[in-house]
């Protein structure tokens, strides 16, 4: 069992989510950094799908109630076990009574730490990731909330550290692929979303990266029905400023998608801080 002594600005457990439930208004949910909860769960000889805890700019402590092995990745953040430095993205021992706190990180802005044997919440609807927008799932977690750590069933790998290329400098560039409502906006428009700079706003949330920039203005004013919405869609509302649905984003939308970005690609923007500037390169 952990217990949670400090959460930052956000803590909350993942997994990959709960996909297929659509047709009833429930979406996806689940790590807004795929990548990177997997990659935890591999260190520590976990199911890929492992629930794990997605830790939001740092801020973050917990105390180990026995011994166990954990592993962080995504944001590089400063690890400390009971005052010692530890390496993100590495196998980790910590003893009974220990704590294990993660500052902010120096670049990104969400990390994942993953116990061997998985976080043992209750599932909902086959996960057990915490979705925002609908409320499934376990609550944020607070001050004072024990997580029970499920068994282990696979061999623990022999690897100790798994090195991750560092964060680039500059503006974050990400591929998109335009469509399925390119046709509703100006090639102005088209233009300027590929060849701006656009600016990750602080309203945003694990529902939707909000972006600031340069207006992409309609060529037609009518209703669009509303339709089905995927994670990575930059959906433009009648502001004209895009927002990127990212892991909590709702089922369905009125509003046009002008592009769409790969899962991949969904991952690296899930790690834009406010303030970042970003590109959008079209892959096809």
């Amino acid at each position: 069992m952990i217990e949670i002594e400090r959460t930052g600005p956000l803590a909350t457990v993942q997994d990959l989510g709960r996909p297929g439930h659509g047709g009833i208004g429930v979406g996806v949910s689940g790590a807004a950094d795929r990548g990177s909860l997997k990659l935890a769960n591999r260190l520590v000889g976990n199911d890929e799908a492992a629930a794990a805890l997605e830790i939001t700019f740092g801020g973050f402590q917990l105390r180990a109630h026995h011994a166990m092995t954990l592993a962080v990745t995504g944001a590089s953040c400063p690890v400390v076990v009971d005052g010692r430095p530890e390496p993100v993205n590495a196998v980790l021992r910590v003893r009974a009574g220990q704590r294990v706190r993660l500052d902010a990180p120096e670049a990104g802005l969400r990390s994942y730490l993953a116990v061997r044997g998985g976080i043992a919440v209750e599932p909902v609807l086959g996960s057990r990731s915490t979705d925002l927008l609908s409320g499934l799932g376990p609550a944020r977690l607070a001050e004072g909330t024990t997580l029970a750590i499920g068994h282990a069933h696979c061999r623990i790998p022999q690897v100790d550290v798994a090195p991750m290329p560092a964060e680039p400098a500059g503006d974050l560039e990400l591929a998109v692929s335009l469509g399925p409502r390119a046709d509703w906006f100006t090639d102005a428009a088209v233009e300027a979303l590929l060849g701006e700079p656009f600016e990750v706003a602080p309203q945003s949330n694990r529902v939707g990266m909000r972006l600031n920039g340069p207006e992409l203005t309609r060529a037609r004013t009518d209703e669009l029905p509303s339709e089905g919405m995927v994670v990575g869609s930059l959906q433009v509302p009648p502001s004209g400023r895009p927002t990127l649905f990212l892991a909590d984003h709702p089922v369905t939308g009125g509003y046009p998608v002008i592009a769409v970005l790969p899962a991949a690609e969904v991952d690296r923007a899930a790690q834009a801080r406010p303030g970042r500037k970003l590109r959008f390169r079209r892959v096809r």
